[in-house]
């Protein structure tokens, strides 16, 4: 029997991940058509597997196909932006009580230490928009990660890559960081203090603040 040669990743999850990261960096633009002849010369691809990863792209709701017109970057409408919200907001809330509950010293200080490095990216006059952004992320994901239910996760992972369609809007909102920040020094606080009722009313608190500011 022959042996079988398998790669790392196949090649339509390599273009997806290519075209998701040029979607968040908003080189496509929400609403726009995509070039697949175009993009399919860019890379030295065949039309087969850039399709395939159109295809996953549509699944995670970064892109909307439409019969005989091709494929689009998904446009986010305010209704879309408040169900994805209120979704992450029943979600990260409840993985927020159980951290309360259950994480242990060094999970708490791993939160801490990414806290940390939030207030480092909104000093004042050191203020970085794009890496107190990266670094919300990661609080969150690491939240999540404490929590340990692999469905939720799942569940986030793709809300979230929703959410960030319309992510610029919500953090050029005027004072939006400083707001941001003031909230999870909360949900941190209540977490400290092992209180999960407050965990999880800070942290929709958060999430209510947070589709303010974006919508």
């Amino acid at each position: 029997m022959s042996a079988v040669t398998l790669t790392p990743r196949a090649l339509y999850e390599e273009v997806a991940e290519l075209l998701r990261q040029r979607i968040f960096r908003r080189e496509l633009e929400p609403g726009s058509w995509i070039d697949e002849l175009k993009l399919a010369e860019e890379y030295g691809i065949s039309r087969t597997p850039l399709r395939e990863a159109l295809k996953v792209l549509a699944a995670e709701g970064l892109v909307t196909m439409k019969v005989r017109r091709g494929a689009y970057v998904t446009e986010v409408s305010e209704q879309d932006l408040a169900d994805v919200y209120h979704l992450l907001s029943l979600l990260e809330s409840d993985a927020a009580g159980v951290v309360a509950e259950r994480a242990t010293d060094a999970e708490r200080a791993e939160l801490k230490k990414l806290h940390a490095e939030l207030e480092a990216a909104a000093a004042p006059g050191k203020e970085d928009r794009e890496h107190f952004f990266a670094v919300n992320e990661r609080f969150h994901m690491q939240l999540l990660a404490i929590a340990n239910n692999k469905w939720r996760d799942q569940m986030v992972a793709d809300l979230r890559k929703v959410m960030k369609l319309n992510r610029h809007n919500s953090l050029l909102k005027a004072g939006r960081i400083a707001e941001s920040l003031a909230e999870h020094r909360s949900v941190m606080a209540a977490i400290e203090a092992r209180d999960a009722a407050a965990a999880m009313a800070r942290m929709r608190e958060h999430f209510t603040s947070g589709l303010e500011a974006a919508a």
